[in-house]
This record gives C-alpha cells, structure tokens and sequence, in this order.
C-alpha cells in the first residue's frame, strides 16, 4: 500500500554501510566491535556536571534559534585560540544537532538542483546522502593509499567542471585518518579561489592530530575564510556523542540561509547540551590532551600490530582509525568484514561502505580500550592465518 507513496530520491539511497554490521554486532554474543567511531570515554565529569547543574537551576526552556549567545561566544574564541581566525558570534555561527546537521543545512543552503559537488573518497558516509538529498550532483575524488589518501591540487582541478559549486573536505579524515598539511591546503586553496568555489570543512577531528604539525584549517589560508563553512563539534574531541552538538561558522550571508534551515526544521539544540558544551570549551584542555595521548598509543601499538601481521597499512596522523589493506585474500571488503565478525566475533567496516575506492580495505577502529584491542587483535590473527592456509591449500 505505502509502496507508491515513497519518494524516488529516498529509495535510491542505500543504508549505512557502518550500521549494518554494527546491528550485525549487536545480534551476536561475545563481539569485540572496532567499528563504531565513538570514543570510550566517559564526558569528562566537569562538563557533564555542568549540564546537570543546568537542570537543576531549571535552565529547560528554547534557546535562540543559533544557540546560547554565551556557548557561540566560547565557539569563536575557541577556533580564534586554535586557528586565529575571528568570527563573530552574533551573525557566523550556528549550533546543530552535530555535525552531520551542519553539513546538510550547509550543503541545503548553497544548491541548485544539478550544481555539482566534489567531495573525495574515502569518507564519511553521510556526504553522498546529503548532496543527493539537497538536489545536488555528487562528484567524487578516489584518493590513493600511495598518496596517504590526501587531495593534491591535480586531482581537484581535473574533477571541476562549469557546474562545479562546493567542495567538502574532510581531514582528519574518517575512515582514513589521512590529514593534509598547510602546504596541501594551499594548493588546492589556489585552485578554489580561481574556480570561485565554496568550501565545507568537516574538521569533526581536528583534536585528534598526532603528527608534529599541529592541526591546520583551510579558513588560515589567505582568502579562504570568506568562502568556508567551517563545521565542528563535540562529539569526537570530548567524547559527547550522545549529547548531539556541533556547529558551523560561515559568512553571515550564508550563515542567514542555513539558521532559517534549522529553525524549520530544528528550532535550536537541546539546552542542557548547551550548558555542558560551554564547560567543554572552556575548561577541558587537559582532558582532551590525555584523551589524545590514550588514542596515540593505540595507534601505535595498532600500526605495528597491522606490520607484523602483513597487512599494508599506511600511518595515519590523524581521527581514531586505520585502513588496512585486505585484497591479498581475494575477497571483497564485506566479504572480509562479514567472515571475520561470523568466525572471530570481531566487528570491522568494510572500506567500500566509505565508497567504491575503499574495496580492499576494512576500518578499524581504536576508541577503545588497548585490552580490547589486544583482544581483538588475537583474534584477528588467527582469522588471518587461516585465510593464508586456505589460500596456500587452493595451489
């Protein structure tokens, strides 16, 4: 009966491919998941105080539509403490249901149907769905293992066209945790400006850098400022994900399309997140250096575990996961990542759920624990080996 009430555009559209196998998981005793991007941690306890100590003094009522005046002050003196860029609070931020909120309001905001996006893959799932959902037509980049899975100024130039009216970016990247360097950032910034196309930087993961260059936003580079959409949040950097924050800052021109957006569609946040994000930006530094450093030594630990396994894998300096190679097996990704939770009870995500250049490789993981991932890593050994002897049985 509802069959023929069904939009054409929606049904097109595929479900996540990181939440099947994370339903998968959840049907299946004694499963070691390495596949959801969450962190952890608990909140840091000072900030989740602050959200209670909001509903105690009553503080449950709407806020204005672009968010507590006082949390979009602490948004933009956070990015002008870390990037020193200056926004102003009135009229260049918004406050969203995460990230994934800014992205669509952002992308809904700017197109026209047929205007063309460029975004690079492998990313993060949501990108494709909202540049479909927003009308748009979505362009992709491959990006290449050989290249640590950065866009070079080359690939970008080749892939625009007359159409061509936003590029996402998103580094650190998920699920690569490829990052780009100031001087890539100038690069392909000089190849924007001269097409005078708009920019949105997912920079979900910007605290979550482990390399000796510290994090560089594309709004740094001359010029660039006046064409980004700079989106954040806080669900990765302050292990918030269910408190569902983020936000996006952009010129106030643009910045008045996507708050009519959400104030249809949203109306504003939820307050107590609100009160608990203020504390986060302002008093949790340390937290997120200690987080920082837990993430670092799983990674390391996690790189040469892929080493003396085998498995080509290059080192990521940025987000919470690595992108091993796994073509040697002779198999799809989701036939890898499907095997190994059925016989070893571990959950990875198979590259190609992140887009069709991500064949060959899984996601893992590492927001978690170092005994679960030492945990996870017997287990997957022993999967690997097997393959090894089946394939040397098949000679």
């Amino acid at each position: 009966m509802m069959e023929e009430f069904l939009s054409d555009k929606i049904k097109r559209i595929k479900p996540s491919g990181i939440r099947k196998f994370f339903e998968i998981a959840n049907e299946l005793d004694d499963v070691i998941s390495l596949g959801v991007g969450e962190p952890d941690f608990d909140t840091p306890w000072h900030v989740r105080d602050e959200g209670i100590y909001s509903l105690q003094q009553g503080k449950t009522f709407y806020t204005a539509n672009a968010g507590l005046m006082e949390l979009r002050q602490e948004i933009c003196q956070y990015i002008e403490r870390k990037q020193e860029v200056h926004y102003d609070p009135k009229s260049e931020v918004v406050v969203t249901i995460g990230g994934s909120e800014a992205i669509d309001i952002a992308l809904r905001a700017m197109l026209n149907p047929g205007d063309e996006v460029i975004y690079t893959e492998p990313c993060y799932v949501s990108y494709l769905p909202c540049i479909v959902l927003s009308d748009g037509v979505p362009v992709a980049i491959p990006l290449k293992a050989s290249n640590q899975f950065r866009l070079t100024a080359q690939e970008l130039e080749e892939a625009i066209t007359p159409k061509t009216k936003v590029v996402i970016l998103s580094f650190p990247n998920n699920p690569t945790g490829a990052v780009m360097s100031r001087k890539d950032l100038e690069a392909i910034s000089e190849v924007i400006k001269r097409h005078n196309l708009v920019v949105i930087s997912d920079e979900i993961y910007s605290e979550l850098t482990y390399s000796e260059e510290r994090h560089v936003s594309i709004v740094e580079i001359d010029g660039m400022r006046e064409r980004t959409v700079l989106i954040n949040g806080f669900s990765k950097a302050f292990a918030m994900t269910g408190w569902r924050m983020g936000y996006a800052l952009a010129p106030h021109i643009l910045m008045q399309q996507m708050i009519k957006i959400h104030q249809f569609t949203i109306m504003a946040a939820p307050t107590t997140s609100q009160y608990a994000g203020i504390d986060a930006l302002r008093n949790c530094d340390e937290d997120v250096s200690e987080m920082r450093e837990s993430y670092n030594q799983r990674r390391r630990y996690l790189l040469k575990e892929m080493e003396r396994l085998g498995l080509p894998c290059f080192e990521p300096f940025g987000a919470f996961y690595i992108f091993p190679n796994i073509s040697e097996f002779g198999m799809t990704s989701e036939e890898f990542a499907s095997r190994l939770i059925q016989e070893e009870r571990v959950a990875v995500v198979p590259g190609n759920a992140f887009g069709d250049c991500g064949e060959g490789f899984v996601r893992i993981s590492y927001a978690y624990s170092l005994s679960s991932l030492k945990k996870a890593l017997e287990r997957l050994e022993r999967f690997i080996v097997r393959l090894r002897q089946e394939q040397e049985d098949t000679k």
